[in-house]
Order: structure tokens, then sequence, then C-alpha cells
């Protein structure tokens, strides 16, 4: 669920859950405490409870019963109104409900049940404004606010007489603090449970994943890239926990290819020391040879000379290998492209191959199967290269007494292909996959013969790569080795 609707749904819960709860809590109450409030106070079994939500008419009718009582009394036996111990008795019932019972006879008070009030005869209504009903009340607003209900009636001796019961509306009943108490309760406890239910949803669907994550963190610091980050659901957090861990996994790629570009400088290091070993070592005994005196012939000095010479040339090559590879390494390779007639430039380009195999007795053939107009995109320097590169790996690896390589240009729709082919001792199947990886070296002896720094292969690929052309190998074990170039042609755009 995403976070907008969760978050959607918390306001619709704190809205409407406690609002139906409250109703079901006040549902309650009509059902059983106001119930019991309306039979405790005389309101019998009617279902309008309106009364309660008015203080003067629900006191009104808990004092009625006995205001009927007295009011019989008072039309049939007014000699018990002057009798003090069924007076006594009468307000000793009216107390329990908060009121008291008080006695006029003419205008002298003879009777006052409730001796802590503040009522005086001139504070009551005169004789006669009662309209002889337990109904009858009057509210008197002094010291004391009272409702008053007045029964009036005539004495034995013709005196005039008024019954009075007065209630005091100061407070609350008892049983309605109780059902506000009750209500108050209800809010909070609702309010609470609501919640509850939020923060424990909230927890589980927010900060539990915010603690995963909180601990990859914490992992990532550490340097341990060894964990798992799992979306447990499809939401906003979800995704982030997906992003995390796609970070993390980037994290540890990034690691693992630090370290293993790490152990391939190593490797590049050791292999070029050891490579640059052999060649400098010749270069001191054939320069201390001719320090010392010992090519004493015009003949032994000029051999000395030679192959200083070429051992310096080999210094040199591996040197601009290593140059090449680091501008390969940080993507700097300096491309100049052109539009290059296919047939022209391998024609020359066997030109100058030939005669350095010529001098090494090796043989060469080469065939143009393309046609004399077809012409490619490419950087003339870096794509001869790639020939001289291959080639050179050819000349190193020749096992036979007669060496030879063939090259071939073929026309293979939009694209050409060219193949270079020896008889050298050919590449094993379990090395011909990753003979263009760097540092790789088929032959594990490092002599001087088939030494090398392992990158060669690797720099080929990379510029055949940035030509947007493909290349691969094929080879069998003693019988030679054949690479394949693939090139895209180059086509005018036609407008029309």
């Amino acid at each position: 669920m995403k976070l907008k609707t969760r978050l959607i749904i918390s306001f619709c819960i704190i809205i409407f859950v406690p609002m139906g709860l409250m109703a079901c809590s006040l549902y309650g109450f009509q059902r059983f405490q106001l119930r019991e409030i309306a039979q405790t106070y005389g309101m019998g079994e009617s279902s309008d409870y309106t009364y309660l939500t008015n203080s003067t008419q629900l006191l009104n009718r808990y004092t009625k019963q006995i205001c009927q009582e007295l009011l019989t009394v008072a039309e049939e036996d007014t000699v018990k109104l002057e009798d003090f111990t069924y007076l006594e008795e009468m307000n000793s019932r009216l107390l329990g409900k908060y009121s008291f019972l008080l006695v006029r006879k003419d205008n002298a008070i003879i009777f006052k049940g409730g001796g802590d009030a503040k009522i005086s005869a001139d504070t009551l209504p005169a004789y006669g404004e009662g309209d002889a009903s337990p109904d009858s009340r009057y509210f008197l607003n002094g010291d004391t606010q009272s409702l008053v209900k007045q029964i009036d009636f005539i004495y034995e001796d013709n005196s005039q007489g008024s019954l009075f019961v007065v209630t005091s509306i100061q407070g609350l009943l008892p049983e309605m603090k109780g059902l506000l108490i009750d209500v108050i309760i209800s809010v909070l406890l609702i309010l609470v449970l609501t919640a509850a239910m939020l923060t424990i949803w909230i927890y589980k669907g927010i900060i539990g994943p915010i603690k995963k994550l909180e601990t990859a963190a914490q992992n990532i610091k550490e340097g341990n890239l060894d964990f798992e980050v799992e979306a447990e659901k499809e939401d906003e957090i979800g995704s982030l926990c997906n992003n995390f861990e796609q970070m993390r996994k980037r994290l540890k790629e990034s690691t693992e290819e630090k370290l293993v570009n790490e152990k391939e400088s190593k490797a590049l290091i050791s292999n070029i020391a050891h490579d640059l070993k052999t060649p400098i070592t010749a270069v001191k005994g054939y320069a201390e040879g001719l320090l010392d005196g010992v090519a004493d012939t015009p003949e032994k000095m000029d051999k000395y000379i030679r192959t200083i010479y070429n051992k310096a040339n080999e210094i040199d090559l591996l040197l601009n290998e290593l140059t090449l590879y680091s501008k390969i390494d940080t993507n700097r390779i300096p491309y100049n492209f052109n539009k290059i007639n296919v047939a022209e430039y391998f024609d020359d380009c066997i030109e100058e191959i030939g005669l350095d195999l010529e001098a090494k007795n090796i043989g060469l053939s080469y065939f143009n199967y393309a046609e004399d107009d077809i012409l490619i995109i490419a950087d003339p320097e870096q794509l001869k290269r790639v020939i001289h590169n291959i080639i050179g790996n050819s000349i190193k690896y020749l096992d036979k007494s007669k060496g030879f390589i063939n090259i071939r240009v073929k026309d293979v729709g939009d694209f050409i292909q060219i193949e270079i082919e020896d008889n050298g001792k050919g590449i094993s199947s379990k090395d011909l996959p990753y003979i263009f990886d760097r540092f790789y070296r088929a032959d594990s002896s490092r002599n001087s013969a088939t030494g090398g720094s392992g990158i060669g292969l690797s720099i080929v690929k990379k510029i055949i790569e940035d030509h947007g052309g493909k290349i691969w190998a094929t080879s069998k074990e003693a019988t030679g080795t054949i690479m394949y170039l693939v090139l895209r042609k180059y086509q005018e755009v036609i407008n029309e």
C-alpha cells in the first residue's frame, strides 16, 4: 500500500472510527445507563430521554410522586399537615432527592426541612399563585438557586396554608455526574485505542522498513556489502528499499571491480617488470661487452650494437603498449576517423607488412574479395595498430619451420570481414574464450620469445569495438589460429 493511501486511510480512521465508536457508546448509555437513571427518577420506560438535557425538567419529575402524595393529603386530610412527625417523614424522603419540605400558615413558616437554606417567607410566592398541580413550579434565583413547587390548601381553622417542595439545582445529580464521567472516560479510551491502532499500523508499515534501511546503512558504513535489503511491500518505502538494494549491488560491483583492477594493475606491473628485465639485461650485457673490449672486431661490434638496438626497440614497444593501455583504461584513445577505401588501405598495409615478414622468412598471402569502391569509417593509424598487433602475436607463436600468414578481405552484406590466419601452434579450447581479456596470457612461460604484457589483444578488441565492429577467433592446437574482424561499410544517406 502506497504511503499516500496509508495517510488518507489514517486520516479517515482518525475522523470516522472515534465517531463510530462514540456513537456505539452513546447508544449503549441510552440502552442501559440512561434507562436506569430514568427508572431511578421515576421516568417510566419511555424511550424519549430529552428531559435528561433539561435539569429543571428532570428535577421536576424527580419529586413528582411525593408532590402528588402531598396534594392528596392537602385535599383530603389537612390535619396531617400540622403533624410534625408526618412532615418530618415526608421531608426525609425529599432529602434523598436533594429537596426539602417547607410549610407556611398564613404568613408564618411553621416547618422548614432544610435548615441551611436561605429562604424566607418574603421570597416565597404568595398564597393562590400555585395551581394545585404537582407540576406547578417556580424558580427562585437568590443566594440559593432553587426549584419551588407550591401546593395551597385551607387549614381546619380556615387559615391559608401552603406546602413548598424546594429543590436545589446548583449541582448535578450523582447519576448524571457518573454518566458524564463515563462519557469522558469512553471518549478518552476511544481516542487512545484509535491512536494505538494507527501507531501500530504505521510502525509496521513505515518504521519497520526504515529500521531495515538503518541497519543496511550501518553495514555499508562498516564496509559490509554482503547482505540484502528486501522490500516487503510495493509502496514508496518499498521503492526506497529497492533503490537502496540496487545501490548496494552497484557499490559491491564497484568494490569488486576496484579489487579486480588493482589485481590487474599489479599483474601489469609484474608482467612489464618481467618483460623489461630480459631486454634490459641483454642491453647491459652487450654494452659491458663493448666497454670491456670483447667486441674486438668490426663484425662483433656491429652485432653487439644491432642487438642493443633491437632490445631497445622491444623496450620501446612495451612502453608504448603500457601508454596505450593507460589511455584505454581512461577512455582517452585519440581517434581520427576518416572515410577509407578498403582496397587501397589494405594494399598499402600488406606492402608494409610483407617487407617485415619477408625479412623473417615468413610467407604472406593476401586475398581481397570485396569491390574496389567499398569505403569504411575508421582511424587509419589505430586500424593499422590492430593489424600489426594481431600479426605480431601470430609471429610470436609461430612454431613451424616454414611459417605463413594469410589475410583475406570479404564483403558480407553491410559489413566487411577481415580474416588473419596463421599456422602457429594454436590456442587451446580452454584458453580461447579469454584471449581478449586484459593481462590474460595463454602461454604461461615468460621467456623472451613468447613474453608480453598480456594487454595486446585487449587493446585490439577495444579499438575494434570503438569502431562499432566485432572481433573473435577460432583456433586449433598445432594447426593455427584465425582472427575475424568485422567493420560496417560506409553508406551515403540519400535525402529525397
